[in-house]
């Protein structure tokens, strides 16, 4: 599933020349490992702990060597400090060249996970729905996002090409609200959404009948008075701005659709997770 992104962490990490292993720990040196959080956590990266142990078993190096493991927790799951994730045995040096980008990897997707599942708990409301947004790290834009959904959120676009998005920026170049949005209609039919700052361009916007409204950056009596009039017009509602783990429960009883964060991705931290060796 993250096949490109487990083979950079591999070349990046020069795992075929661990000089340390190499020297260090005799030829078929067999040993037993056990993956365990440190803290609770929402797990997220069964298939790259899959993935990163074929890649290495498949090549010249480690293809003679010997790996046996079995995942115990499914993606989504909750696991507190201290229960297994993964057990296995093997070659010493296979599984420590597994070790790094593996727990690099699954420690940040739990980590996106996890933060993400805290923000959907603190809403406490399914109709409202926790949008990730592009603020990925290069390269990890899938891994990012799928672990946003294993944590209870859901995506809005991939990239660029996926829906048209009205932001500020366009909103000037363009010459003002309606002018964008009807040149954007006029040359595609994908689904348009458009960033609104004040209830000023959301009465200018709704004019226009767009898909979704985005409420920037706007406080919840603000954005309550802007959704009477979007709802009037049968549009969609975002908000996105300023929302955090201690306010985020003042929108849960507002009348919108979604709730966009790009802490999810951006701030997300690391979680605690080891791999031991016996």
């Amino acid at each position: 599933m993250f096949k490109k992104i487990v083979a950079e962490a591999l070349s990046e990490d020069c795992v075929f020349d661990d000089i340390t292993s190499d020297l260090t720990i005799p030829q078929s040196r067999l040993v037993a490992f056990e993956i365990k959080p440190r803290e609770q956590i929402i797990f997220c990266g069964k298939s790259l702990i899959e993935e990163v142990f074929f890649q290495l078993k498949k090549s010249a190096k480690f293809k003679n060597s010997k790996i046996d493991f079995k995942i115990l927790i499914k993606d989504g799951s909750v696991v507190k400090p201290g229960k297994s994730i993964a057990r296995g045995q093997g070659d010493a040096k296979l599984i420590f060249a597994a070790e790094r980008v593996v727990l690099n990897l699954i420690q940040h997707a739990s980590g996106v996970a996890t933060l993400t599942q805290q923000f959907v708990a603190k809403l406490a409301n399914k109709k409202i729905k926790i949008l990730d947004t592009r603020k990925t790290l290069p390269g990890l834009r899938d891994l990012e996002k799928y672990a946003v959904v294993v944590g209870g959120g859901k995506n809005h676009r991939q990239n660029l090409a996926e829906m048209i998005l009205i932001k500020d920026n366009h909103i000037a170049a363009a010459g003002g609200v309606s002018q964008a949005i009807i040149a954007a209609k006029k040359s595609h039919t994908k689904k348009i959404e458009i960033e609104c700052d004040n209830f000023a361009q959301v009465a200018e916007a709704v004019k226009s009948k767009p898909n979704i409204i985005m409420l920037d950056n706007m406080k919840p009596a603000e954005i309550k008075k802007c959704a009477a009039l979007i709802r009037a017009h049968k549009i969609k509602i975002e908000v996105s701005g300023g929302v955090n783990l201690r306010n985020i429960k003042n929108f849960s009883n507002l009348d919108i659709d979604f709730i966009s964060i790009g802490a999810l991705t951006h701030s997300a931290r690391a979680v605690d997770i080891g791999l031991d060796v016996k």
